[in-house]
């Protein structure tokens, strides 16, 4: 057909190695290295690093500003035919967000045990939201691991 256009499509480990790009970006900004991006129909129309030192902000974790950001994009306060790929396990307060945003999938790449929402035992996502994990587990586990350890370094 003339003047339709295609894209190609992509898989998950594509769009979580592009919120990959979005945590060494947090990284390279000495923040905590968390990256999202937002899909909607094989499209990233969201993306997003931690920004609480950078904006003096506790609640700019990358999942808020990525949530705020589609939210704007689609004009709409839900999110209801979106993806979000995150390289840490949503804290409690992220979660909270993506609940109320109706994001009917959440992928993320590693376990947080000390923060993560799943730590606190409670049902925080509605029962048909998908929630997967381990996409790139060893590469979005490493990013996190290595700004600790080089910031323990500093300190000694």
């Amino acid at each position: 057909m003339k003047g339709t256009m295609t894209y190609p499509i992509f898989s998950d480990e594509y769009f979580m190695n592009e919120a990959l790009k979005e945590a060494y970006k947090a990284f390279e900004s000495g923040e905590i290295p968390v990256g999202a991006v937002v899909v909607d129909h094989n499209r990233i129309i969201a993306r997003a690093h931690n920004s609480t030192q950078k904006l003096l902000d506790v609640t700019a974790h990358a999942e808020m500003i990525a949530i705020t950001a589609a939210a704007n994009f689609l004009g709409s306060k839900y999110l209801t035919e979106c993806t979000i790929y995150i390289t840490l396990e949503p804290c409690l307060m992220c979660a909270g967000a993506l609940a109320w945003s109706q994001i009917p999938r959440v992928f993320f790449g590693t376990c947080d045990p000390k923060a993560g929402y799943s730590t606190y035992g409670i049902r925080v996502f509605h029962p048909k939201t998908v929630v997967r994990s381990g996409f790139l587990e060893p590469e979005c586990a490493q990013v996190i691991k290595r700004f600790f350890l080089e910031r323990r370094d500093l300190k000694n």
